[in-house]
C-alpha cells in the first residue's frame, strides 16, 4: 500500500512529507482517488506524433474545448471539490499559510486569477474568465498585493512578504513596478498554470504583455519562458496536482496537458525543442468508442440562481472512435432545459448529437439553462449513450433563491497613492450578503479621451496597480450578488496632485454655473482645450479655443465633468 504524499503548508519552503499511515480508510480513500485519475483513451491522440510548434496548437484543440463554468457567483461551490485539504474543510490556500476554513468567507478569500484578467482586459465573456484550471482560492490580503505583477524573483526588501508569497522589485518584470513571487514549494505550480493558459488561449488578445505574448506561439517572452522552466524543473508535479487536475477534469472535460506529461514544456519551449511527443502506450486509443467528455460521473453545479433568472453553460462533448449511430443525450429535470428544445411534462428533454461531430477534433457544446422556480435545491440526471459506448451518467444541480434587494455601495477617498498605484475603497450596507463587487475606473488621458476598465474585488477595497500619474482617474462601484447588480455609487477622483469627491462646482479660477437652458463658465484668464464627459464616460463637447470669463454654451440635460488642459481637477456639473 503505497501513502499519499503531500506537501506540509506551514513549511512552504520546504518538502515535508505527510504519511497517513495512521488514518488507512482515508489512505485508502486517496489512493482510490489517485487510481481513477487515468487519462481517457485517445485525449491527447491529435497531439502524437508532433513538436514545438505544431504540438503547441495540437493541445491547443484539445484543452480549448471543454464545459464552460456557469458563473463567477458558483466558483466557490466548485472550489469545494478541487482546493479542499483531503477529508478536511481547510482551503488550501498557496498564497498564505493561514489556516482558513468552511464556509467560504469573500472578505477573507477571494477568488483568484493566478493569471490576471486585466492581462486580457478583463472581459468576462470568455471562457477564461471562470477556468478552474487556474482560478484558486487565495487569502485577501496576499490577492490584493500580487494584484495583476508578472510572476518572478523578488530582489532587495520586497513590499510585501507573509511568509510564503512576496511582492517587489525583480531582475527580470518585463516592465512592471513590481513581480509577484510564490514559495519555492508552488513555483512548478503556477508555472505549469502558465503553460496551460498560453496554449488554452493562445488566440487571446493580450492588452498587458509583461510576461506573454500575442500570437500562437512561443506565447512568452523569452525571459518568462527562462524562468518557468527553472520553476517547473526545480519543483516537479506534486499528487496534490494531479488530484486537482482530475477534479478540474470531472467538472469542465479539460486537463492540463503540463501535469499529465510534464516533459510537454521541454517539447515546446525547452531542452527538447523538435522532438516528437510520444505518450507511454496506455494512454494511446485503443480504437474502441470512447467517450472523452463529459466525464462519467461529473457534476454541473451551477450554484445559487435568483428566481425569475437563468444561467446557462456550455456542456461539451467529445468522443473517440464512436460507431455511426447517433449520441442521446437525455436531462430528467424540469428546471434544467436545453434552448430550443421542448420538454415533456414530467420534466425529460432528449436530444441527439452526431456521432461524427463529437468525434471531430473539436468536439460540439450543448447549451443548457437552469432556470429555478421557487426556493430550494434542485437536481437534474443527465446520460449520454450510443455510438457504441457503455453509457454515461452525470448530474447537475443549482439552487433556487430568492431576489436580492440590492442598494449602492459608498466609495470613499483612495489610500497609499503613489505615482503608480492606489488603493480604492467603499464601504456597503450592513447585512447585505454579496458576491462580489465591480470597481469601474473612468481614465481621462490627456488627449481629451476616456478610458473605461472594469475590476472585480470580493473585500471593501482595490489595489490598483496600473496607476499613471501623468492623468487622473475616478472609479465607483457597485455590488453583485446571484448576477443582479446594485445601483452605481458616487464617483471618487485620483489624481497625485488632488484626491477626493468629483467637485460639484469647482472653485476659482473656474467655475461652472448652470442656469436654465445654458451653463456659463467662469474663470480668470483664457483656458484652453475644455472638454465634457457625460456619465459613462462618453466625450460629448470639446471646445479647442481659448475660454474667457463668462463663457456660454448649452448641453442637454443631464450631468456632466468638465476639464480644460489647464485645470485638470474635473468638475461636476447639472445642465437643466
Amino acid at each position: 500500500m503505497h501513502a499519499i504524499i503531500y506537501t506540509h503548508p506551514f513549511m512552504p519552503t520546504k518538502r515535508t512529507i505527510i504519511l497517513f499511515k495512521s488514518l488507512l480508510v482515508i489512505s485508502g480513500l486517496l489512493i482510490a482517488t489517485a487510481a481513477s485519475a487515468v487519462i481517457p483513451s485517445g485525449y491527447y491522440s491529435g497531439a502524437v506524433g508532433k513538436s514545438t510548434t505544431e504540438l503547441k496548437n495540437a493541445l491547443y484543440v484539445i484543452v480549448s474545448n471543454h464545459t464552460q463554468v456557469s458563473s463567477y457567483s458558483a466558483l466557490p461551490s466548485y472550489f469545494e471539490k478541487t482546493d479542499l485539504y483531503p477529508q478536511s474543510t481547510r482551503w488550501w490556500d498557496m498564497y498564505s499559510n493561514i489556516p482558513l476554513y468552511l464556509p467560504w468567507n469573500g472578505q477573507k478569500l477571494n477568488r483568484e486569477h493566478s493569471l490576471p484578467k486585466s492581462w486580457w482586459g478583463g472581459s468576462t465573456s470568455t471562457p477564461a474568465y471562470t477556468d478552474l484550471n487556474h482560478l484558486y482560492p487565495g487569502e485577501a490580503a496576499a490577492n490584493q498585493r500580487k494584484s495583476n505583477y508578472p510572476l518572478g524573483v523578488v530582489t532587495g526588501t520586497p513590499v510585501f512578504d507573509n511568509g510564503v508569497s512576496k511582492v517587489g522589485q525583480g531582475v527580470n518584470d518585463g516592465g512592471a513596478a513590481y513581480v509577484f513571487e510564490p514559495a519555492d514549494e508552488f513555483k512548478g505550480d503556477f508555472a505549469r498554470t502558465y503553460f496551460y493558459m498560453v496554449t488554452c488561449y493562445q488566440t487571446m488578445n493580450w492588452v498587458t504583455t509583461w510576461q506573454v505574448r500575442n500570437g500562437t506561439y512561443p506565447s512568452l517572452q523569452q525571459w518568462s519562458i527562462d524562468l518557468l522552466l527553472d520553476w517547473h524543473r526545480r519543483d516537479p508535479v506534486s499528487e496534490k496536482e494531479q488530484l486537482r487536475n482530475e477534479a478540474v477534469y470531472q467538472i469542465q472535460n479539460n486537463r492540463n496537458p503540463y501535469i499529465d506529461y510534464p516533459e510537454l514544456a521541454e517539447l515546446i519551449w525547452g531542452n527538447r525543442m523538435g522532438e516528437s511527443f510520444k505518450p507511454e502506450t496506455s494512454t494511446l486509443p485503443e480504437g474502441d468508442p470512447t467517450l472523452i467528455a463529459p466525464a462519467n460521473g461529473m457534476e454541473l453545479d451551477f450554484g445559487q440562481v435568483a428566481i425569475g433568472k437563468s444561467l446557462t453553460s456550455k456542456l461539451f462533448i467529445k468522443g473517440s472512435e464512436l460507431t455511426s449511430t447517433d449520441l442521446r443525450l437525455r436531462l430528467m429535470g424540469k428546471e434544467f432545459t436545453i434552448p430550443g428544445v421542448t420538454q415533456s411534462a414530467s420534466g425529460l428533454t432528449t436530444y441527439n448529437v452526431s456521432s461524427s461531430v463529437a468525434n471531430s477534433p473539436a468536439g460540439t457544446y450543448i447549451t443548457i439553462s437552469f432556470t429555478p422556480t421557487a426556493e430550494g435545491e434542485c437536481t437534474c440526471t443527465g446520460t449520454i449513450t450510443g455510438g457504441g459506448i457503455e453509457g454515461v451518467r452525470f448530474t447537475m444541480r443549482g439552487e433556487g433563491m430568492p431576489m436580492p434587494e440590492l442598494t449602492a455601495p459608498q466609495a470613499t477617498e483612495a489610500t497609499e497613492v503613489t505615482d503608480h498605484s492606489y488603493v480604492a475603497n467603499w464601504t456597503a450596507p450592513a447585512g447585505e450578503v454579496i458576491d462580489y463587487y465591480v470597481l469601474t475606473r473612468k481614465i481621462f488621458h490627456t488627449d481629451g479621451s476616456v478610458e473605461t476598465r472594469t475590476e472585480l474585488a470580493e473585500s471593501n477595497s482595490l489595489l490598483i496597480s496600473d496607476f499613471d500619474a501623468s492623468t487622473y482617474e475616478s472609479y465607483s462601484v457597485h455590488s453583485v450578488r446571484l448576477e443582479c447588480d446594485s445601483p452605481e455609487s458616487n464617483e471618487i477622483l485620483v489624481r497625485m496632485a488632488s484626491i477626493g469627491s468629483v467637485t460639484e462646482d469647482g472653485d476659482v479660477p473656474f467655475v461652472v454655473e448652470s442656469f436654465p437652458g445654458k451653463l456659463r463658465i467662469r474663470c480668470s484668464g483664457s483656458h484652453y482645450g475644455l472638454t465634457a464627459y457625460d456619465m459613462t464616460g462618453r466625450l460629448v463637447l470639446r471646445i479647442d479655443e481659448a475660454v474667457t470669463d463668462r463663457y456660454e454654451f448649452s448641453l442637454p440635460a443631464g450631468a456632466y465633468i468638465i476639464t480644460t488642459e489647464s485645470h485638470k481637477n474635473p468638475v461636476k456639473v447639472i445642465a437643466r
